[in-house]
């Protein structure tokens, strides 16, 4: 865990441990929990003395019941600003199936549940109003919150308020105005994925008066991240799902087209497969999420449009067919997978041209924030063609570290890439040749210097004369690329301005004079043995099926299915897939011992238990 506190400022009040015995007992009879997880109790704190906040924890690093399990140990509303309907609904059912009584208001919502709701509000029987930052600043809004006691206010994916963010959203820049209305209540903005620069820009724009800033790990231990070269889409993606039967997936494409082509091939192939993009009418894509998310069917292929409104905690993979625009925007789509802290796998298929489009697309907008996509453009390449462990090149680009070398849950640490044997070799040709062009030339030039290209620019500038000219005459340009693009994601290299020149780094003239040694990968083999040798390697933290019935899983799997559809709510509001693999393995056969289950609550015991316990007695007597 890392903790990150940039505020000197003392607590107004202090927390009693009869606060926090409050919030133990909240969290284990409503969401059937025994512990806290990291920074959760911190962030709590927060609430409870009204002191602002800025929180940021990974996806599934249970943000939500920083905000949930204090609402119902307060007097006063609870205002929660989220920025989907879809994902509003999903909140407030989960809320409503713990016992804890939540609404949202939306366009859908009709003018008498409005009534019904504020109602509820005026007589204090509603502990948590959900709400879209555009409705919530709305005058009536305002003018209705000012006449009532707000608790506290929680401002969900926060870092769309900052303009340094992935995902800067202008609607969320009038959330200021929350802090003047309620100058009572405290403040607390959460996310999953904010840098430094972001968090200080958050709490800048909210107002937030001296904020407590608690940051956790940015990295997912239980996802295993995999990164290769794209060269049959269809078949790799295939792969992965093949791994995973059964299983809810996720499959990310750059291209709306892109999306229809893949959903139409998997469903060919008979996966349970719907395709999700802005084109797409609204029914359709109502309907596909809602199918999703009661485990109707397993696979999603998706734009980037959609994730952000989905609460679904057992996604066991994420596929993107096409590289990402930066690493924040990676970041949060694979921490789409495993947010139930079981074992889930993060692929990733990249090419070239995927690079290529993103900066078309990207010089072509109006954004004043050009530059700065351009690098963070420039920044994800380097990831998918680097050498380094995975965990450790996100968690650093957040700036944090690990504090093992070797995170035992990617491909560089699973030992599936293989490395050239002569790297030392090569990694001095590659830098011995940005010297000799005077470090004037990007890596396209260099690589081209290097594999003996004699196109009228090279020769007119008199680099085929050069003593490295066709040193890795060999190899091709594609290759040497991918090198050099190693040698700068490890340190060896760097590149400066606008035109990415190579420069040589300290550790690339000692790498020169021989006393280091780089990581440099093969290239990439395109051979459906290769795929099934990585695919062969065991998930670090496959522990979370020891002793677990697998069978009777599956049995309770489909129970929860049915119920999900009779209810009308998403499968994982009624169990996680962590609480179904709990009773697989403890196998409770009375009431009694069922609510020692992981994730039974009180309610959750009192609506389910008996259907459960009876259909884990059938099984154990089969």
């Amino acid at each position: 865990m890392h903790l990150n506190v940039d505020s000197n400022r003392p607590m107004e009040a202090e927390v009693t441990s009869t606060d926090q015995d409050r919030l133990a007992v909240a969290l284990k009879k409503y969401w059937g929990y025994d512990h806290f997880r990291p920074l959760q109790q911190q962030a709590m704190q927060c609430v409870l003395t009204g002191r602002d906040s800025v929180v940021v924890l990974p996806t599934g690093g249970g943000k939500s019941l920083c905000y949930q399990v204090p609402s119902v140990c307060l007097d006063g509303l609870t205002i929660v600003v989220s920025p989907l309907i879809s994902l509003m609904k999903d909140q407030v059912d989960a809320l409503t199936d713990c016992g804890v009584a939540a609404a949202c208001i939306h366009s859908q919502i009709s003018t008498d549940e409005k009534r019904r709701i504020a109602e509820s509000i005026r007589s204090g029987n509603l502990q948590l109003l959900y709400c879209s930052p555009e409705r919530i600043v709305q005058p009536r809004m305002l003018e209705f919150l000012n006449r009532i006691h707000v608790a506290q206010i929680a401002i969900d994916e926060a870092h769309c308020i900052s303009s340094w963010g992935h995902d800067f959203r202008p609607e969320y820049r009038q959330l200021r105005r929350l802090k003047e209305v309620c100058s009572d209540a405290g403040v607390h903005a959460y996310t999953a994925t904010a840098t430094e620069q972001v968090r200080h820009d958050v709490a800048t724009q909210l107002g937030l008066e001296q904020p407590e800033m608690l940051v956790g790990s940015f990295d997912r231990p239980n996802l295993i991240y995999r990164v290769r070269r794209r060269h049959q889409r269809i078949e790799q993606i295939r792969t992965v799902i093949d791994r995973h039967p059964g299983a809810s997936g996720i499959i990310y494409c750059i291209s709306r087209k892109e999306v229809e082509n893949t959903a139409t091939a998997l469903t060919d192939a008979g996966y349970r497969a719907r395709p999700y993009h802005a084109g797409m009418n609204d029914t359709d894509r109502v309907n596909y999420q809602e199918q999703f998310s009661r485990d109707e069917i397993d696979i999603i292929v998706a734009t980037v449009a959609f994730g952000m409104g989905i609460d679904k905690s057992n996604v066991r993979y994420v596929i993107h067919s096409g590289m990402p625009k930066s690493l924040e925007q990676y970041q949060q789509e694979s921490g789409r997978s495993g947010r139930d802290g079981l074992e889930a796998e993060c692929w990733l298929f990249y090419s070239g041209n995927d690079y290529i489009l993103w900066q078309k697309m990207i010089e072509k907008s109006d954004s004043t924030a050009q530059q700065g996509a351009l690098r963070a453009l420039q920044t994800m390449a380097s990831f998918c063609q680097g050498a380094n462990c995975r965990h450790q090149a996100i968690v650093q680009h957040f700036g944090q570290k690990l504090q093992h070398d070797s995170c035992g849950a990617c491909d560089v640490c699973l030992e599936e890439l293989t490395l050239i044997s002569d790297a030392l070799v090569t990694g001095q040709k590659i830098l011995s040749c940005v010297v000799r062009v005077e470090q004037r030339y990007g890596a396209d030039y260099t690589a081209k210097v290097l594999s003996g290209s004699s196109e009228q620019r090279i020769v007119a500038s008199g680099h085929n004369r050069l003593s490295t000219w066709g040193l890795l005459s060999g190899e091709s340009i594609r290759t040497i690329r991918d090198w050099t693009e190693q040698l700068v994601s490890q340190g060896y290299l760097e590149k400066i301005g606008d035109y990415h020149v190579l420069n040589l780094t300290e550790s690339g003239r000692q790498l020169l004079r021989g006393e280091v040694t780089p990581r440099l990968l093969k290239p990439a083999q395109s051979s459906h043995k290769r795929q099934s040798q990585s695919g062969s390697q065991k998930s670090h933290t496959l522990d979370d099926w020891e002793n677990v019935d697998q069978e009777l899983f599956e049995i309770l799997r489909n129970l929860r299915r049915e119920l999900a559809s009779q209810r009308g709510v998403p499968a994982y509001i009624v169990f996680g897939d962590r609480a179904l693999r709990d009773m697989a393995r403890q196998q409770p056969t009375t009431l009694g011992t069922f609510c020692q289950v992981s994730g039974v609550g009180e309610k959750k015991l009192a609506e389910y238990g008996e259907i459960f316990v009876k259909c884990i007695q059938e099984h154990l007597d089969s």
